[in-house]
């Protein structure tokens, strides 16, 4: 069973294949996906890595965890599973929000 792994303290400008590369080192890497803004495009600065030997990925996680990578101190361990968000919908986030006034109220010029 593949581990998927969780890279946190990635410099801004590093890319997919820069990830790759730094666990291959440790061993088969079967994939490396670098977590962009979705609006701008730019790293959010994390992403993950699957690595399908598990002996291999804990010796990359031993190894790079707290490491320096592009002058950034690297967060490496197992990723948790995505936890369920609710879903919002429009605006405000489907929170309710209340009485917020309107006309009649105090000072109203309406």
């Amino acid at each position: 069973m593949s581990k998927r792994i969780y890279v946190g303290g990635l410099p801004f400008k590093t890319t997919e294949e820069e990830m790759n590369g730094l666990f291959a080192a440790y061993g088969q890497v079967s994939s490396a996906k670098l977590i962009t803004d979705k609006y701008s495009g730019q790293s959010r600065g994390f992403g993950f890595v699957e690595m399908p030997n598990d002996e291999e990925a804990m010796a990359a996680m031993e190894k790079l965890n707290g490491s320096d990578f592009g002058g950034r101190k690297l967060t490496v361990n197992e990723a948790r599973p995505m936890e369920a968000r609710p879903r919002s919908g429009g605006f405000g986030g489907g929170r309710d929000r209340g009485d917020r006034g309107g006309r009649g109220g105090y000072g109203d010029k309406w």
